[in-house]
């Protein structure tokens, strides 16, 4: 294809090549969908009709430590980018810094609360030096697959929703530059909500004006989950008269999500707008889109597929098989650790310190996972956290599990005892918020003073538990493992085999008799199951098991019944209508 000008929004309607283009766009991100499947899904968006493809660019994936940048395996951008292409899909990208995406922080890193006056998605000079030495290495990554260079990216989105936001005037010009500065010369978009529009805009960057083209940029297929609450869904029935009707107008078009995947890790955000506390997201992204979770074709992609057949003048490629699934036998735990015996890391303080401010990760401090805090306590009574528990904490006393404490439950009775006794507070990050006014407080762990019968605690050690995977490698050499004849203590690490005769297939795991837990397999975090629900099951891509025997290790807070089930189709719990 001779190139000579790109995508552009000069008349009502998109034009490339001086061509009218309608924009048939969908998500998928690359770093949801495990990288073995990453064609597999991107064939499947084509064979339904779609021809472009749009993803966020995590910050605190590509760079978990400020100046350690990955851009390899999981996190190959550049690969992504030239897989597209090598299908026929454009690319809209939307690189940040902050992307929402019902991920932890909106994408940015933890590390930046390390500064106590930090003021993200500002131009606050602590966010923009972080911001612009991210760009320096994201942005010359991708100008070489702009379509002027002969890549698929034919637009770039400037930010995400700064008009939800909005505190300063001056921000979103700074991002604009600092993309054109660095190469970027490809059509620039943003995308906000209808109030959002009158404050989100950038000079230069398309917003809804009359002759101007049309563009719906995230068209909700279905929604997020939280914890505790039901799982949501969007009939085709609803959705599919809205899609035909967007078209019929000549408005262009992306699905937001076409595919969802999966929140691995402890990557899962929370969501506070309009609740009196942040609740935590789960693990799964199903987003009831077109293309379940495990990338299985549903009613709304067939019915999609057939709408947009009616925008092509050739017919669209064959569907691409679907993966067979297996319910693996179940799993028997055949040993188990306590927390007690895996801790490592020890940090002597004062005071209580958050998560972020720890000394740990080369100084980075803690970004995900667990804080052990411990402290010794001569008497009983009532044990108050001043709302300064972030998220929820488990209480023990000597070990002994005495109650959870969080944004409800902030108020415990410790029960009376002789001499000293060490007071434990196991608190969790369940999730950082990923939109909304409270960004700048989403620092994790005790984040200020607790009392007992009023008296400010002092003297702690501090435990970081992020359990990342070389924690996971080390926990497996460990001397304290215990066979199952021994009675397990609680909060502990559960170990056993999952045994898979033949070449491996996705399966979910089933954890019926738990209560909340973080599953590894092969070392790999598949995120956290709560028996709170809605989703009951964890999804384990068949590329991430090996034939023979696998590592299935569990860390759970409260209960097991010894045993990991298996089955070949998710239950994301009771349903919803999306309102």
């Amino acid at each position: 294809m001779n190139r000579v000008e790109g995508l552009r929004a000069n008349s009502s309607q998109f034009t490339l090549e001086r061509k009218p283009f309608l924009i048939l766009g969908g998500s998928i991100h690359y770093f949801r969908v495990p990288r073995a499947y990453w064609k597999d899904r991107l064939l499947k968006m084509k064979a339904c009709g779609l021809n472009t493809l749009t993803t966020y660019v995590p910050w605190n994936l590509h760079e978990p430590e400020r100046g350690v940048f990955k851009f390899e395996d999981q996190l190959d951008l550049e690969a992504y980018l030239r897989l597209a292409a090598s299908l026929g899909l454009w690319v809209i990208l939307r690189p940040g810094p902050y992307i929402c995406a019902e991920w932890d922080l909106g994408g940015l890193p933890s590390w930046l609360l390390r500064d106590p006056q930090m003021k993200l998605r500002t131009t606050y000079s602590g966010f923009t030096d972080a911001a612009n030495s991210f760009f320096d290495e994201v942005i010359k990554k991708v100008v070489p697959h702009q379509y002027s260079k002969g890549g698929p990216i034919i637009a770039v989105q400037v930010e995400n929703e700064y008009g939800s936001y909005a505190t300063d005037e001056n921000y979103m010009p700074f991002i604009k530059e600092a993309l054109l500065s660095r190469g970027i010369t490809e059509l620039l978009l943003t995308s906000d909500n209808k109030d959002g529009l009158k404050l989100g805009g950038v000079k230069g960057g398309i917003v809804r004006l009359p002759q101007k083209p049309k563009m719906v940029m995230e068209y909700w297929s279905g929604w997020f989950d939280l914890w505790g609450g039901l799982h949501h869904v969007y009939t085709a029935e609803e959705m599919i008269p809205v899609v035909t009707e967007i078209l019929k107008l000549d408005m262009s078009i992306n699905l937001y999500m076409f595919h969802g995947g999966t929140n691995f890790g402890f990557m899962s955000g929370a969501f506070a707008v309009g609740l009196p506390a942040p609740k935590p997201m789960v693990t799964s992204y199903d987003y009831d889109a077109p293309l379940s979770e495990a990338g299985d074709y549903t009613n709304k992609y067939h019915l999609l597929r057939n709408l947009f057949s009616h925008y092509h003048t050739q017919p669209l490629p064959e569907l691409p098989p679907v993966h067979e699934r297996r319910a693996y036998q179940p799993a028997v735990i055949q040993q188990h650790i306590s927390l007690w015996d895996s801790l490592h890391f020890t940090d002597k303080s004062e005071r209580p310190v958050n998560m972020e401010n720890l000394p740990v990760n080369n100084n980075n401090g803690q970004s995900y996972g667990y804080t052990l805090y411990e402290t010794t306590i001569t008497s009983g009574g009532a044990l108050k956290s001043q709302n300064n528990v972030r998220d929820r904490a488990l209480v023990f006393v000597d070990k002994h599990f005495v109650g959870v404490l969080d944004y409800t439950v902030q108020e415990l009775a410790v029960p009376d005892g002789k001499g000293k006794r060490t007071l434990g507070l196991l608190v969790e990050n369940c999730g950082r918020v990923n939109y909304g006014k409270t960004l700048d407080e989403q620092r994790k762990g005790l984040v200020g003073d607790i009392l007992l019968n009023e008296h400010t605690l002092r003297d702690f050690s501090i435990h970081s538990l992020d359990m990342k995977p070389a924690f996971v490698n080390r926990l497996k050499s460990a001397g304290h493992w215990m066979s199952m004849r021994h009675q397990p203590s609680f909060p502990g690490f559960f170990h056993s085999r999952l045994y898979v005769n033949g070449s491996p297939q996705d399966t979910f795991i089933k954890l019926p008799g738990w209560s909340k837990a973080v599953v590894f397999i092969n070392g790999k975090n598949l995120g956290r199951y709560w028996s709170t629900g809605p989703q009951q099951t964890l999804y384990v891509p068949g590329p991430w098991l090996h034939r023979g025997d696998n590592q299935v290790i569990v860390f759970e807070e409260q209960e097991t019944d010894g045993k990991i089930q298996f089955a070949s189709s998710p239950d994301y719990g009771m349903t919803i209508d999306v309102q």
